[in-house]
């Protein structure tokens, strides 16, 4: 009898494929492209920051990290406040004043989850690339709808810290 055993995969639990080129199994995705040249500056929730989150999470998908650029005018930042996902900054261009500390292009920072962030200030302006995902510990997906989308700001002092 030669009957050959079918490999399940241990994390998706569907049929591993044979054929080398294909996925591993049906579940596994294609990598997904977005170019910032193809996005609108999108108003962002603090005054004087304009975003191009070229990956967020959706109804249908939430499970996509809010990906993107995030553009500081100079003078510009935002308060002491908290999240429950995990975040990793970029700095691409500008200076930023966080914690005492000034910080320039080429540096990263992690935020895991929860998290708070410092008060964050820019005397240059400046451009971050913020990848914002489900945080591993609390399972709390980043927030889009009202954060990097909106319409109208709201007034600093009605702004929420908790999220």
């Amino acid at each position: 009898m030669n009957a050959r055993a079918t490999k399940i995969d241990p994390i998706t639990k569907l049929e591993v494929s044979s054929d080398k080129t294909r996925p591993l199994t049906d579940a596994h995705q294609a990598m997904r492209v977005s170019h910032p040249d193809d996005i609108e500056w999108s108003m962002l929730r603090y005054d004087g920051q304009t975003a191009k989150m070229m990956f967020h999470p959706t109804k249908d998908d939430p499970t996509v990290p809010n990906a993107g650029l995030v553009r500081y005018e100079a003078g510009s930042g935002h308060p002491l406040h908290s999240h429950y996902f995990a975040q990793v900054w970029y700095i691409l261009e500008g200076t930023f004043l966080i914690d005492g500390a000034i910080y320039g292009p080429d540096t990263m920072i992690f935020h895991p989850d929860p998290h708070f962030e410092h008060e964050l200030t820019t005397q240059t302006g400046g451009v971050i690339l913020y990848v914002q995902y489900m945080g591993p510990t609390t399972r709390q997906g980043p927030i889009y709808d009202g954060r990097f989308n909106v319409t109208e700001r709201k007034k600093l002092e009605d702004e929420t810290t908790a999220y």
